[in-house]
């Protein structure tokens, strides 16, 4: 059903697509600085170390972790989904398509989540949701056409955006388990509208691994060096701090309260965040038909989110 949007809720969806545009932007800068593997540990070790002084609630006692143990095999997926699978494939795609790019296929998120509920979680989509989808994607053609449709059959899609299609498909799969978790995961784990930081730190820890599998064998095949420099190590915080604390407690909280098809309805607002940090940067500022996906997108979320009567 539609959720009705208050606007506590709604600066609170808007935080993860701040975060993540900035996420793209730093790790775009980041190619050729860290390896896109080594830079997901970083970023995860780092937000780790964070996490553990504010959840350690969450495993403190035998009793805790032997629950948790018991729940290795779905919170392992969980942990690969959002820790792992979805920000490696997003770093691994900056390093061929652009922060623009990646965040505009993003923005393809309401699709994906409405026919995984549909396919996988018996979650039909209302008319309304299916009209507010479909205003995204508009908002995404718009802009992928610079504002001629015409141009559609003319783009080209690098390796990046294909990557990005998979991380926004694993991120799909993540909402959806935060949304209807799996009976293993309804009880024993901290809930994340009473202890954000232990259920995040749970998370971490069952996905960190992922992530040090993958970035090992990175290496292994030959990465370049981490060229250490004030800048990667401001870029190595921010990326712990902003997209993955920041955005994750907001995100979790968001997808609570509004669902997860509203809120990936938010996530669209990622392309206009970063569109306007390209502007500020690089003096590129967004043109006519940036406005009018924008309005679009926009126009999407207030359909959705009205609420329904009778």
């Amino acid at each position: 059903m539609p959720h009705t949007l208050n606007l506590r809720l709604v600066l609170l969806m808007l935080l993860p697509p701040l975060m993540w545009a900035g996420n793209a932007v730093v790790g775009r800068l980041m190619v050729g600085l860290v390896p896109p593997l080594q830079l997901n540990l970083l970023r995860w070790s780092l937000a780790l170390l964070i996490l553990l002084p504010l959840g350690w609630q969450a495993i403190k006692t035998a009793e805790q972790r032997a629950a948790l143990w018991e729940r290795r095999v779905p919170l392992a997926v969980l942990g690969l989904l959002g820790v792992g699978a979805y920000n490696a494939l997003q770093y691994l795609a900056l390093t061929t398509s652009t922060p623009l790019n990646v965040t505009l296929i993003a923005a393809s998120s309401p699709l994906w989540m409405l026919s995984i509920g549909a396919l996988f979680y018996g979650q039909k989509p209302g008319p309304r949701e299916l009209v507010s989808a479909a205003c995204s994607l508009a908002g995404v053609l718009l802009v992928l056409s610079r504002g001629d449709f015409s141009r559609l059959a003319d783009i080209a899609f690098v390796p990046g955006d294909v990557m990005m299609i998979g991380a926004i498909i694993s991120w799909c799969f993540y909402s959806w388990m935060l949304s209807k978790p799996p009976v293993a995961l309804q009880t024993g784990i901290p809930k994340p509208s009473q202890d954000w930081a232990g259920f995040l730190l749970v998370q971490t820890l069952f996905g960190i691994g992922w992530s040090a599998l993958s970035a090992g064998a990175e290496a292994l095949i030959g990465a370049a060096d981490i060229q250490w420099s004030a800048g990667v190590v401001a870029a190595v915080i921010f990326t712990a701090l902003g997209p993955s604390l920041i955005a994750y407690r907001s995100w979790g909280i968001g997808v609570a309260q509004a669902g997860p098809a509203l809120a990936s309805l938010f996530a669209n607002l990622t392309p206009l965040f970063a569109g306007l940090m390209q502007g500020a940067l690089l003096g590129q500022w967004p043109q006519g038909y940036h406005l009018m996906a924008f309005g679009l997108i926009v126009g999407g979320i207030a359909l959705s989110s009205v609420k329904r009567q009778g």
